[in-house]
């Protein structure tokens, strides 16, 4: 009885609204749109089920206003932006949806305490997530017709426009195809951008569930559509989101042939001007191994013994002992002796990461291009999804000229073209000419270790490489790899002019909006994605020569026991790395106890991360990619 009363009441706020927004739908049909076609109205509804997909109204309510800026004032007919004030409602009740409004003002005048004020002659364009089968048969229709995208519990979106007559009723009337471009690009840009507002703690009241955000401003590129590109030769339009929606913004006077307002790269700090991201500098905090409690640095103490795990106090220190660690610590003394063998120590960068924010901030990349995964400021953003940022020179976080590697092939030595074959850090920066103070083998560990996997290690994909031919490899739950595209662009480099390497990269970390896609990185690298575990998609992708999980952790995740089971099956090799020692041996257990046998046995990666881990709740030797081992070789 109780659920049937909740879904009725589900289904009356649906019908007639209960909180912010303007109520029902109205009867506007976008195909009576003048010069709409089926395909624009394809687009609309994939770039709203784009949006539904990353769920803003988890955080964001009726009580928070953003600004919206789509390209240049002179972009529109009016002249000005149409409607550059927006506000996300049903996230604390009433429709499911955003409005857009003509100003700021107009939305202030507009917000009610729980419910939207019908303020006389002001017009807003809403669009409304509704249930299909409270549509009107026009809706109805169109949607079956055309087979339009679902955007998540058989809701559709709704876009019209309503102005509020003086007798506080509604008039509502179809947008226009400016208009609806408008929305398209503003819902393609937000979906992009809201999930990097962050939390301001310190301001509001304690006790509000208004969560309140820090002043933001980010601008990303959308592309628009062949039907709403209007025979531009330029199909990117800059979309500027903005909270509170008052922010400032300065269009420069002079712009390239795309007339789009974007980041000034010409900043004479050097400092983003449209991210405004707190760093952490509060003083690392670390975990006792027995009871998790957090201790700051300076209070823990650690095991006399064997130096490589951590307790709050000598309580917890004599229970483990007791309990485990009496048998384990001649075990872990040794691996805390590999210290020296795993230090790289050719670099002249900093590479301890005890504070990433302030290693980044000392090199002078912190919060920029791809080194925006090697802190947690931008944990809050879908791995993916990350604002793109246009050139090599802005992803390598405007690094110096000569410390970075450059998007230009290697000079065939006699005239051969083979795979350039490398055993260590010192030969590739000597290959491309880096100087030992260039950052960039942090990154660069996981490309150049999955090229180590197919040119050292597997000697099928090797030869497969020396003929010529395609290497197909799974590349098993990435995550920061997502937002690294630029950096595995470098293996075809390396690959100089032989074969090609198709990488499918599958895990739950890949966004929901771009699962599918294949992004040539070069003309010998593809790489595609797909959503989901990896037992479930393999049906639906081409057999692989090579398995690959970097830094995989396999004691950590369930789901890896079914994608066990089926590189088991299947027979094909597979390599995986890990951080440190401890974590291998459990990798070994965890892969024994699904059947596989240990052919290629734990060793040092000669392409592993320089820069050592700092581990909550013990000190021993930690690098990404670290060791590396493999099955069925």
């Amino acid at each position: 009885m109780d659920m049937h009363l909740k879904n009725l009441f589900e289904r009356f706020q649906d019908q007639f609204g209960l909180g912010p927004g303007l109520g029902p739908g109205s009867g506007t049909c976008l195909m009576n749109v003048e010069g709409v076609n089926p395909s624009l109205i394809k687009s609309l509804y994939r770039a709203a089920a784009a949006l539904y997909r990353t769920s803003p109204w988890k955080r964001l309510r009726s009580g928070h206003l953003f600004g919206v800026r789509v390209g240049k004032d002179s972009d529109w007919s009016s002249r000005k932006q149409p409607f550059p004030c927006i506000q996300f409602t049903g996230g604390d009740g009433g429709e499911l949806g955003f409005i857009m409004f003509r100003s700021e003002n107009d939305a202030r005048k507009m917000m009610g305490s729980r419910e939207t004020v019908r303020v006389p002659n002001l017009e807003v364009l809403r669009v409304t997530y509704q249930v299909e089968s409270l549509m009107f048969p026009l809706h109805r229709k169109m949607i079956k017709s055309l087979g339009l995208e679902v955007s998540g519990n058989n809701r559709f979106p709704i876009i019209d426009v309503a102005r509020c007559t003086s007798s506080g009723g509604l008039q509502f009337r179809n947008p226009s195809f400016e208009e609806l471009r408008f929305v398209y690009a503003v819902m393609r840009g937000v979906s992009l951008v809201h999930p990097l507002l962050r939390q301001d703690h310190n301001a509001g009241p304690k006790w509000s569930r208004l969560i309140v955000f820090e002043p933001f401003i980010e601008t990303v590129d959308v592309q628009w559509t062949p039907e709403m590109a209007k025979g531009n030769s330029n199909d990117l339009v800059a979309v500027t989101f903005k909270h509170p929606p008052g922010q400032g913004y300065v269009e420069r006077a002079k712009s390239s042939a795309s007339s789009t307002p974007t980041k000034n790269k010409d900043q004479s700090k050097g400092e983003e001007a449209f991210v405004d991201v707190k760093v952490n500098l509060i003083g690392s905090l670390r975990h006792c191994i027995v009871c998790d409690r957090e201790v700051q640095e300076e209070q823990l103490i650690s095991c006399k013994g064997c130096d490589a795990v951590v307790y709050c106090g000598t309580l917890c220190q004599k229970n483990h002992w007791k309990e485990s660690h009496k048998g384990m610590c001649g075990l872990y003394k040794a691996m805390m002796e590999r210290e020296e063998e795993l230090a790289i120590k050719i670099f002249t960068f900093p590479c301890f990461a005890e504070q990433q924010c302030k290693r980044l901030e000392s090199l002078g990349v912190h919060q920029k291009g791809m080194w925006r995964r090697k802190c947690n400021c931008y944990a809050h953003c879908q791995y993916g999804l990350l604002p793109i940022i246009d050139g090599l020179w802005d992803s390598w976080g405007t690094l110096n000229d000569n410390e970075y590697p450059h998007d230009s092939p290697f000079h065939s030595r006699n005239g051969i073209s083979s795979p350039i074959v490398l055993s260590c850090w010192s030969e590739y920066y000597n290959l491309r000419s880096l100087p030992f103070s260039s950052p960039v083998a942090d990154i660069l560990s996981y490309p150049l270790s999955v090229y180590y996997i197919l040119t050292a290690l597997s000697l099928t994909s090797k030869n497969l490489l020396l003929k010529g031919k395609e290497v197909i490899v799974h590349y098993l739950g990435p995550e920061c790899e997502l937002d690294w595209m630029p950096a595995f662009a470098e293996i075809s480099h390396l690959l100089n002019r032989t074969g090609n390497i198709q990488i499918v990269m599958v895990g739950p970390a890949v966004p929901e909006s771009l699962s599918g896609t294949t992004s040539g990185i070069s003309s010998r690298v593809r790489i595609n994605l797909v959503k989901g575990v990896y037992q479930d998609e393999a049906s639906y992708l081409p057999l692989p020569h090579v398995v690959v999980a970097l830094d995989c952790g396999l004691e950590c995740y369930p789901s890896w026991c079914g994608a066990l089971d089926l590189i088991k099956s299947m027979g094909v090799p597979a390599f995986f790395t890990d951080k440190s020692e401890i974590s291998c041996a459990n990798v070994k257990k965890v892969l024994r106890n699904s059947g596989l046998h240990i052919t290629h046995p734990v060793t040092p990666n000669p392409f592993r991360s320089p820069v050592r881990n700092h581990g909550p709740s013990t000190n021993f030797p930690s690098y990404s990619n670290c060791f590396v081992l493999g099955v069925n070789t």
